[in-house]
């Protein structure tokens, strides 16, 4: 008989002693009675807030959080997308980021919380701001752009000349005031903390 819906189980109980014995009497009935290969590497009995299950983790509270290593994962997918991403416009690398963003929002719907989803947001636009200077290249260039997104011509220039590096820019006063969210909820870049909440509100 196959079980393969039996890949992820938790169990929650209230000490550490409970849990031993838990696990021992689950490892023996799903390895003996079920005939199935228990992951020896993935089972240990620790703090739920220390455990992962579907990229979740769940709060002494009983609440559920996107575990760290889900975001880290988003993050170095991401990553190979904006390396292809230097040459190309913000239009395609939108088209490109928009589906991935939103089905990882939609998965973690059931999220609470604010400060991990924000977080990713904000590392995302800075990433895009991080693109458009680089993209820009000469200061002259940059302070054209800049005066076009609403800077004085005195701050843009200041800025393009500034000296230091695409990252510490994307991340400056200048590039935040030049490209705030709400300029890239005009341009069409999925959030997604507020794709979150939306959904939440469905449910």
């Amino acid at each position: 008989m196959q079980f393969p819906w039996l890949t992820h189980l938790s169990i929650y109980v209230k000490s550490e002693r409970a849990g031993l014995r838990v696990l021992d009497s689950v490892s023996g009935f799903v390895s003996k009675r079920l005939k199935l290969k228990v992951n020896d590497a993935k089972s240990a009995v620790a703090r739920p807030s220390l455990r992962t299950l579907l990229g979740y983790t769940v709060t002494t509270q009983g609440q559920l959080r996107i575990a760290m290593y889900s975001r880290q994962r988003l993050k170095q997918k991401l990553t190979q997308l904006f390396r292809g991403a230097r040459g190309r416009s913000l239009r395609h690398t939108l088209d490109q980021l928009n589906p991935i963003l939103a089905g990882w929002a939609a998965y973690y719907k059931l999220a609470t919380g604010k400060s991990a989803l924000e977080q990713i947001d904000g590392w995302v636009r800075r990433k895009l701001r991080c693109i458009l200077w680089r993209q820009w290249k000469r200061p002259r260039t940059r302070e054209r752009y800049l005066v076009r997104l609403g800077l004085s011509k005195l701050r843009a220039w200041k800025s393009a000349v500034n000296g230091r590096g695409p990252w510490w820019n994307a991340g400056a006063s200048h590039m935040n005031a030049a490209l705030p969210k709400v300029r890239f909820n005009c341009m069409g870049l999925v959030s997604v903390l507020d794709t979150v909440q939306r959904l939440q509100r469905l449910t």
